[in-house]
């Protein structure tokens, strides 16, 4: 025969089906949801158990990766404290000016290969959607470099078509500045620029994160600037020695520049992320206690409830046989 139960919808109460051989677990599972939506207490035990036990194991891990993600802070921190001193002279010498106007400009999204670490790649991306809006016009193009896979998927549903490259598991390895350098040199050579913008994560402290935009312009146009007697104009007043000319040091200028920039800006996204990640998986096993306390006491009412039928069916039972 097959059973039903009561469901309820709005102010009625509905027959739903059961399926005729469900198994033990599945059958008081099912019971205990219509049970619940009917607002009677009396669900079974063994459901409560394994939802404990399920947010037990999920505490586990979420405080194992807030522990394994504070290890490797540590470590990162300090090479990112070490690296803002590389592209702090070539701010000096050749400055950062974010609204020069330019034809040919290429955002850097900087996010992370993995996720769990709050909302710090969509605010990478939000940005990066913003600024393309800003340099985008009739008579101007503007492509994405995205390094991460989480910045690759979220930008791909819409933008797929001004996405110039992807580079994915950079920090798979420890991150060092010969590895970046090479992904330096691979991106000045697939794209062409007049200006590149790369927007990271700067880290601040543990639980706060700044989004930065730091702008390197191409030889050309640091040249034309610097005729212009603009903020750059204070490069007439080196002097250049050897056989170089000044389109050639600038060239090396700005390669050297946009690798250190590229180095410090890793780095900086890498201890946001951790930073970021060590902040929602506190959160996780915080949220996770605080739901093992709240079916705890639903275990201990539902056990109470179980033992107290039974001993009224027994003292009445004892009721009937002497009466």
């Amino acid at each position: 025969m097959a059973m039903t139960a009561l469901r309820r919808e709005g102010r009625r109460f509905l027959l739903s089906p059961i399926p005729p051989n469900p198994s033990t677990a599945a059958r008081s599972t099912m019971l205990s949801e219509d049970l619940s939506l009917l607002g009677i207490r009396s669900i079974s035990t063994q459901v409560v158990r394994n939802r404990m036990k399920s947010v037990k194991n999920i505490q586990k891990i979420t405080k194992a990766m807030k522990m394994v993600a504070a290890s490797k802070l540590r470590a990162v921190q300090l090479r990112t404290e070490n690296s803002r001193g590389l592209w702090q002279p070539f701010t000096a010498l050749l400055g950062d000016t974010p609204s020069v106007d330019v034809k040919k400009n290429v955002i850097v999204t900087i996010t992370s290969d993995k996720g769990l670490c709050g909302g710090i790649n969509s605010t990478s991306v939000k940005i990066s959607k913003s600024l393309y809006k800003l340099t985008s016009g009739p008579e101007k193009e503007t492509k994405y470099v995205l390094l991460g896979e989480k910045g690759k998927v979220q930008m791909v549903r819409d933008s797929k078509n001004s996405i110039e490259m992807t580079i994915t598991e950079v920090q798979k390895n420890p991150v060092n500045y010969t590895q970046v350098s090479v992904l330096a040199d691979d991106i000045l050579k697939n794209v062409e620029y007049d200006a590149l913008r790369i927007i990271f994560n700067k880290f601040h402290s543990v639980v706060s994160f700044i989004p930065t935009i730091s702008t390197i312009l191409s030889p050309e146009v640091v040249e034309r600037e610097s005729e212009s007697g603009g903020k750059l104009g204070d490069l007439d007043s080196y002097e250049i020695e050897g056989g170089e000319t000044k389109a050639e040091v600038l060239q090396n200028l700005a390669e050297f520049q946009f690798s250190c920039v590229l180095y410090n800006a890793v780095l900086e996204n890498a201890c946001s992320e951790l930073g970021a990640r060590m902040s929602a998986m506190d959160s996780s096993s915080r949220n996770a206690g605080e739901m093992l306390d709240r079916l705890t006491l639903t275990y201990n009412r539902t056990r109470q409830a179980s033992i107290t039928t039974e001993l009224i069916e027994i003292i009445s039972g004892a009721s009937a046989l002497t009466g």
